[in-house]
């Protein structure tokens, strides 16, 4: 289920924000859609391997602690997951049906702390 969300996560990331990296792009004429939509899942895909994973680690990490929950409780950490995962995939929804400029990993990080917050 988790790997279902983050994919499903990753589709509604991917297909909004794409606009919002492509789009000078393809208004200057620089590139055809098809051409700019390959470069920005290419350079997507790739990032991580060349520049490394400093965000994801700090999320992790410095921003949401949770050592303070009992470590024997898996199931906490999963339905942290999944309602962070669930708000973001919302957000990216509303987001783009009302043609809305917004940040999908901002989202993610939002829920992420206010599921900690509830859970706290």
């Amino acid at each position: 289920m988790v790997v279902g969300l983050a994919l499903l996560f990753d589709f509604t990331n991917g297909f909004h924000d794409a606009a919002n990296v492509v789009a000078t792009i393809i208004t200057t004429g620089a590139l055809s859609p098809r051409k700019a939509l390959m470069m920005s899942a290419t350079c997507e895909f790739i990032g991580p391997f060349i520049f490394g994973t400093a965000v994801a680690q700090t999320i992790g990490k410095d921003i949401i602690d949770i050592s303070t929950f009992d470590t024997k409780v898996i199931s906490l950490s999963i339905s942290l997951v999944v309602a962070s995962l669930i708000g973001a995939i919302v957000c990216n929804l509303f987001a783009w049906f009302w043609e809305v400029a917004s940040s999908a990993s901002h989202a993610l990080l939002g829920w992420m702390v206010g599921a900690v917050l509830v859970a706290y």
